[in-house]
């Protein structure tokens, strides 16, 4: 089955507290208000975005057996192909998500995710990606690896993504910037491109812009988001949304980005769609439940970008 987008990268079950009035000192405990165990990590967050929005997507990724039957059932809620999740002996990944006044902090474990990159380098894996339109990879890929891969899934004739998340040894590496160039699209946060540029949004475009980067963009969060193409910058701001919970909003963020790449849409269209799929994620806590369908997505646009 040719798919439209395959999602490779990092799974976890994520444990969301929130509502915390301060952060405990040593030795102290805090209390959440609110508490939500869900599927999640960056590749099964955009996985089920894409799903939700109606294309069709296989996620690409491992997990360990104990929670195979769980994650089979809520993928497939989200319309998601989970037959390329390896069910391994090993545990999956857990990520304890803790909101605090708009702001995060995350406590990982890897889990099964430190086997990520020898399942890349495998032929079954590399034709699962070869069968989609476009693919994104939600995980800090190893720079060596992604030298031969996203040059080989360009001339399958693949269109690629990348989201890293907040990695610094991956985003202050001399090789990150040509691993950016090798992808279509590069998908960092402000905090990111700070590692990745020494500077902040405005030095990072110029930096993309000089190194030869097609297409830059950033995360601004409640701001919007920035893209820069052929030298020429958009920016789209974020609709008002009454936020509840951030975890997951910029893995939303992408697939509005990538599903709005797929209509062929321009760069100020991607951006708002993007905008709008990541403000609207945030309304209630995990970052699943909230996710747009393409009927309140397009409604959202219009409200927001052309009334």
């Amino acid at each position: 089955m040719k798919y439209d987008v395959a999602v490779v990268g990092e799974i976890y079950i994520d444990h969301v507290f929130i509502g915390f009035s301060a952060w405990p000192q040593p030795g102290e405990e805090a209390f959440a208000r609110q508490y939500h165990r869900e599927i999640g990590g960056g590749a099964a967050n955009t996985a089920c975005a894409l799903g939700r929005l109606g294309r069709t997507v296989k996620l690409i990724g491992a997990i360990g057996a104990t929670d195979a039957a769980w994650f089979e059932r809520r993928l497939n809620e989200f319309g998601v192909a989970s037959e390329g999740v390896a069910a391994t002996e090993g545990s999956t990944g857990v990520t304890a998500s803790v909101s605090l006044m708009g702001e995060r902090s995350f406590f990982t474990y890897l889990g099964e995710n430190e086997n990520l990159t020898d399942m890349l380098r495998s032929g079954d894996t590399f034709s699962s990606l070869a069968c989609a339109r476009h693919v994104h990879f939600a995980m800090p890929v190893d720079h060596e690896l992604a030298g031969e891969l996203l040059p080989s899934l360009r001339n399958a004739g693949c269109t690629t993504s990348l989201d890293v998340g907040f990695q610094r040894s991956w985003l202050t590496s001399p090789l990150a910037l040509d691993t950016c160039r090798a992808t279509d699209y590069f998908l960092p946060n402000e905090r990111e491109v700070l590692l990745l540029a020494g500077g902040d949004t405005a030095a990072y475009l110029k930096t993309a812009r000089e190194s030869g980067q097609s297409n830059a963009i950033v995360k601004l969060g409640s701001r919007g988001a920035v893209m820069q193409v052929g030298g020429r910058n958009y920016h789209a701001a974020s609709p008002a949304v009454e936020a509840v919970d951030t975890t997951g909003a910029g893995d939303a963020f992408d697939a509005g980005f990538i599903d709005a790449m797929l209509d062929q849409a321009g760069p100020e269209d991607c951006l708002r769609r993007a905008c709008i799929c990541g403000g609207l994620s945030t309304r209630m806590a995990g970052a699943l439940e909230a996710l747009p369908r393409r009927e309140e997505l397009m409604e959202v646009y219009e409200q927001t970008y052309m009334s």
